[in-house]
């Protein structure tokens, strides 16, 4: 194993080996590779950390994001599972195996070629976008900064392939749908629009200057309080408004899917593995990453709420905090499930420098057992979060600073 390994390297192979476990323990919930749509939407820098987390191989990267996946190190081994798919001919059709997705696929196309900015509609074709280079690429295709000819905006454009895999075209049109739907949410990632074909998704969306999982490898000991909580009252309020709004809980939060732009405007991205609530209930085991996965459902439980989501904004928050993982120094991605399940919650002390209300805020999201564990209207009125609602914080001086 690497010893300069990054932190976002090592999570890439525990997610990847996490899932292939749960392809062998809970199989057939998964008989597909899930192609990376991961975007960027920053130049892609590589940047050498030094963090303990267990070694990466994998060859299938989560989801969507606005920002780039580095190429993985060869040469790790591998499990010895049967061959899945990993490649899909651009002649294929889009899969129509569920109906519910090609109607889906039906409506959300009267959606293509519109571009929307600042509030004046074009009716256009993808020409009109012309590309300036690449921000970003995965299995599934690329993700590019392009000019809009008709108004000179710059953006990220996401290009996604359409596979026959009816179950990965669902991610495809789940991101798309959240992103258009949540339009009037200043806390989530702008989409300008979409260009769909049988075989493509092209979304335009806002151009952001980095994700936190990157602006964290620059940051010398982690994040200052007042900038988490003023993260913190965003990625809160982008969450509770997809519970309340689209009745969905994201699955994936994490600090490489929190968007941060040169305003200091922090936003959510990567709805890929959103999943529908039934009597608020999430009822399907779709893979996020392990990493900041809750325990229950790292056990497999049959449901979950968006508390889950709540457990991952509290790890997120101790890592920003510390500058690591708090599950550090495991030898292998089933060593640090076995500690998220069993170990204590990680935790702030205010002898570490962190206030009492924050340290509070923490042990109420990493409570155990989610039963106990406040939902989004609970956390908006902790002390900690009604404090930096209001405060005056220089997010964007802040990252001026960094970036200097």
């Amino acid at each position: 194993m690497e010893p300069t390994m990054s932190l976002h390297q090592r999570i890439r192979e525990f997610e990847c080996r996490i899932r292939r476990w749960k392809q062998v323990r809970f199989a057939p919930l998964t008989r597909h590779v899930f192609a990376s749509r991961r975007s960027s939407s920053v130049e892609p820098q590589v940047v050498q950390v030094s963090r303990p987390f267990p070694n990466p191989s994998c060859s299938f990267p989560p989801q969507t994001n606005p920002l780039p996946r580095r190429n993985m190190a060869d040469g790790a081994p591998r499990r010895n599972l049967p061959e899945l798919p990993t490649t899909i001919s651009q002649s294929s059709p889009v899969s129509t195996a569920d109906d519910a997705l090609t109607k889906r696929l039906a409506e959300i196309k009267r959606l293509s070629g519109r571009i929307t900015i600042m509030k004046t509609r074009y009716e256009t074709t993808k020409e009109s976008l012309k590309r300036i280079g690449e921000l970003g690429s995965g299995t599934c295709g690329v993700v590019y900064k392009a000019r809009f000819e008709q108004t000179g905006t710059i953006m990220a454009v996401k290009q996604m392939v359409m596979t026959s895999v009816a179950e990965e075209n669902k991610r495809v049109l789940m991101d798309l749908e959240v992103v258009l739907r949540s339009h009037d949410c200043p806390h989530i990632v702008r989409c300008y629009g979409c260009f769909i074909t049988d075989f493509e998704v092209l979304i335009c969306m806002e151009l952001m200057a980095t994700c936190l999982d990157k602006l964290s490898k620059r940051v010398q000991g982690g994040f200052p309080e007042d900038i988490l909580g003023k993260m913190a009252v965003s990625i809160i309020k982008a969450l509770d408004y997809l519970k309340v709004t689209q009745n969905i809980i994201h699955r994936d939060v994490k600090p490489s899917n929190i968007l941060l732009d040169l305003n200091g405007t922090v936003k959510l991205c990567d709805f890929g593995i959103a999943g529908r609530l039934v009597d608020s209930m999430a009822r399907t085991r779709t893979a996020g990453c392990s990493a900041y996965m809750s325990p229950e459902r790292l056990e497999a439980q049959d449901e979950y709420d968006v508390r889950a989501d709540v457990w991952s904004i509290g790890i997120s928050l101790v890592e920003l905090a510390k500058g690591e993982y708090p599950y550090r120094g495991c030898n292998s991605e089933f060593e640090v499930l076995s500690r998220i399940v069993s170990d204590p919650a990680p935790m702030l002390h205010p002898e570490e420098g962190f206030s009492p209300m924050f340290c509070d805020f923490l042990r109420l999201c990493l409570t155990k057992n989610y039963q106990f564990r406040p939902k989004y209207k609970e956390l908006l009125q902790h002390e900690w979060v009604v404090h930096y609602e209001t405060a005056r914080v220089d997010v964007a001086g802040w990252y001026q600073r960094i970036q200097s």
